[in-house]
């Protein structure tokens, strides 16, 4: 998943000059994760059940952090360097704060929409979703909790655990300079520990914790992040045969196992659920090896690889390249689709109609932003 390189030549190779060209494949992979949280944020309607959570032990938010990581270490890990840190730092740190008031926005709009629904439908139960009651009993504490990120409402949980993820990334490329090994022993056993012991961003007005824990999910996302630098200086992932066999074994076993409902197999032999359970909130590790398994066939198999690299120009790559927006654009969508498919009795055929306009909406608002970047930059070259 590299950025290729082709040379700009003018006849002569000797003064040929570098040009990069941006690699669509995590843009691909990228906008389907955007396109299948959208779905997803809408239960209830057809379009569900062709989503990746029906045909394996991860879905598309495992991907989406997976993702994130590998961009990370484009973005910045080859710039963290002696001399340049403080500066990358303060540009990660900005990010984290951009995702962290993209979140509060988005939870603000999503009362906003369900109170609105409530009020114009007369369906007051509206209140009692997505864990938006708390703050209606408890308006003064529950602003309060939402802004301190001590409550989060339903299907608006992601960006709060990526935005601690970019706060603790100066901290994984610092130890990623000194040793990629080390870095992932002290996640992984981060990781670890979270799971057995329950670790994780407490709730401020109900008991219990974030449905996105941190402390689990940075081991994703740094696992990405060293990926990424490896193959950057040079590396190269394992191609052996042995293990495609067995990433592919794995894969095929999580889709039958989802595909036909193996729940009821007992395998944890009084293991930490972390190590053999299916819990998303602490990513536990069957969930883990699947998502790794999926990129790493994508990564050394080259027919695959093939399937998600597609032109600069294309639909898909355009939604990617404008991910947070795409994704508060799909927020709010998702979140005015629940009102609607709730107050039309959860008919799934409108649910489905609604989501299906919802997606030709992603494209377009995508396509608007890429105008609107090529307009702004030639107003800039012209000034």
């Amino acid at each position: 998943m590299l950025q290729r390189m082709h040379l700009a030549t003018g006849g002569d190779t000797a003064n040929a000059v570098p040009v990069v060209q941006r690699d669509s494949r995590l843009d691909v992979c990228r906008a389907l994760c955007l396109l299948m949280i959208f779905i997803n944020h809408v239960p209830g309607q057809y379009f569900e059940y062709l989503t990746s959570k029906n045909f394996g032990f991860s879905d598309s938010a495992e991907a989406f952090v997976l993702i994130s990581g590998l961009s990370a270490g484009v973005a910045y890990g080859r710039k963290f360097v002696l001399g340049n840190r403080l500066a990358i730092s303060i540009r990660v740190w900005r990010r984290a704060f951009s995702l962290y008031i993209a979140h509060i926005m988005t939870s603000i709009i999503t009362l906003a929409i369900f109170a609105g629904g409530a009020l114009y439908f007369g369906r007051h139960d509206l209140v009692g979703e997505i864990n938006i009651l708390p703050i209606v009993q408890n308006t003064e504490q529950g602003l309060v909790a939402m802004v301190l990120l001590g409550h989060q409402l339903g299907y608006n949980n992601i960006l709060s655990m990526y935005a601690v993820l970019f706060l603790m990334l100066p901290g994984m490329l610092w130890l990623r300079s000194k040793s990629a090994l080390l870095l992932l022993i002290l996640s992984g056993t981060l990781w670890l520990f979270a799971g057995i012991y329950q670790i994780a961003p407490v709730n401020f007005l109900d008991e219990g914790y974030w449905f996105l824990n941190p402390w689990s999910w940075q081991f994703l996302f740094v696992i990405g992040v060293v990926a990424m630098m490896h193959v950057r200086e040079g590396g190269q992932l394992p191609r052996h045969p042995l293990l495609i066999g067995l990433a592919a074994g794995y894969v095929a076993l999580s889709f039958c196992w989802v595909v036909f409902s193996w729940w009821s197999i007992d395998f944890s032999y009084g293991l930490p659920a972390v190590l053999t359970g299916f819990d998303k909130t602490f990513l536990s590790s069957p969930r883990l090896l699947h998502v790794l398994a999926i990129a790493y066939l994508f990564a050394v198999l080259p027919p695959l690889g093939a399937l998600v690299r597609l032109r600069i120009d294309h639909p898909l790559v355009v939604i990617g390249r404008h991910s947070l927006p795409v994704f508060i654009f799909g927020t709010i969508l998702a979140m005015v689709g629940q009102v609607f498919v709730f107050v039309t009795d959860k008919n799934a055929i409108l649910g489905t109609v609604y989501v299906a306009a919802g997606i030709g909406l992603h494209f377009a608002y995508a396509r608007y932003l890429d105008w609107l970047g090529s307009v702004s930059s030639g107003a800039a070259a012209r000034a």
